[in-house]
């Protein structure tokens, strides 16, 4: 079976900023992603938890894979909030089946 190289990004994201980060794919030519509900982790900030009640903390884990060249305009279209808003974001290379849908 063949496949074709594609880049997967992931990006931890605070749920309010979850409509920057789709409209940002979008414009980049994203076609498809993924929103997962996160129950909480750890990393420099300590530790955090979705906090249900108030979902003052909620974080949705957003991933795509897509085509070298608009996963590399999504990146650059996330770069400014990476600080701003504390983003953590992923990239790697997976080899995909059926390569024309993304």
């Amino acid at each position: 079976m063949s496949t074709v190289e594609r880049v997967r990004i992931e990006v931890l994201v605070d749920a309010p900023l979850v409509g920057r980060v789709t409209e940002a794919a979008k414009a980049s030519g994203v076609t498809g992603y993924t929103l997962l509900p996160t129950l909480g982790g750890y990393g420099n900030g300590g530790a955090w938890s979705d906090d249900q009640v108030t979902g003052a903390e909620a974080k949705v884990l957003f991933l795509t894979v897509a085509a070298p060249e608009r996963a590399a305009a999504l990146l650059d279209a996330l770069r400014p909030l990476l600080e701003s808003h504390g983003l953590i974001v992923l990239q790697s290379a997976v080899n995909v089946v059926r390569g024309n849908k993304f």
